[in-house]
Parts: C-alpha cells; structure tokens; sequence
C-alpha cells in the first residue's frame, strides 16, 4: 500500500513537471528574500556597486568613530553577514551596510549614502538610539526591491 502512494506521489509530480505546471522549486517551503536585505547582500548573487568593494572595511566606509564599537579590520561583507541581531549596535552594522549598499545600487531607495553614514554614526551613541536606526534601515531594505 505504501508502495503504491508513494508511485502515485512521484507519477503526479512527474505529469505535473512534464505539463509545465509547478513554477516553483519542489520545495514545500521555500525562503524568499528581497534584493536588498543584508542576506542578499552577503550572498553575492549581484555586483557590489563600485563605491563600495567587499572587502572595504567599516572604518573606511563610515569613518573613524566606528572604532569604538566594531572591529577594525570587520569588512562590509561581513557585517552583512552577520547572525548576532540581539545586540543592537549589531543589527545597526547589518542593517545599516545593507542600505549603503542600497543607496548605491537602487535608484528608489528612501536614503542616500551621506543620510546612511550620517544615520548609523549618530545611532552609535546609544544601545536604544542603535536599535531605533536599525529598525528603520530593516525596514527601508526590506521594502525595497
């Protein structure tokens, strides 16, 4: 009997394949991730606008007060990569060298690169303030496309 469903399982997925009819990969749960969350970004799918190589580190792209809260050789690519979101200052860098990244590459994004700088620089001043602006870039990355 077992047998039997699962023939009938791989026959109804094959005519279905075969007819054109499954748009989607096989999956029964598939991820979807925009074009401009930090994700995206890590994963290297799209050039990196020229501005701003992967392997540029934070100090250079948002300057020297970045010091006091972030490793001074951390990387654009890997703050977009970054997995440690409970921590504020954290979620800031991720979300915040995301919508650089962003303001760089999508012409219809809310921020430009002076607004992203000027925004994560005045968010370092506080754990509420870096929460706060993180947000908003979370927001403004995952409304874009």
């Amino acid at each position: 009997m077992s047998r039997l469903i699962i023939f009938l399982v791989f026959l109804v997925s094959f005519a279905a394949v075969a007819t054109g009819q499954i748009t989607r990969p096989g999956f029964l749960y598939t991820r979807i991730r925009g074009r401009c969350t930090p994700q995206f970004w890590s994963s290297r799918r799209e050039a990196w606008p020229r501005m701003v190589p992967q392997t540029s580190t934070l100090s250079k792209v948002f300057g020297s007060r970045v010091y006091e809260r972030y490793r001074p050789d951390l990387t654009l690519l890997e703050s977009t990569a970054r997995n440690d979101e409970e921590n504020a200052f954290a979620w800031l860098v991720k979300e915040g060298s995301a919508a650089l990244l962003n303001s760089y590459a999508r012409k219809e994004f809310p921020y430009s690169s002076w607004q992203v700088k000027t925004l994560l620089i005045q968010a370092l001043v506080s754990q509420k303030a870096a929460a706060l602006q993180a947000k908003k870039f979370y927001i403004a990355n995952h409304a874009c496309n």
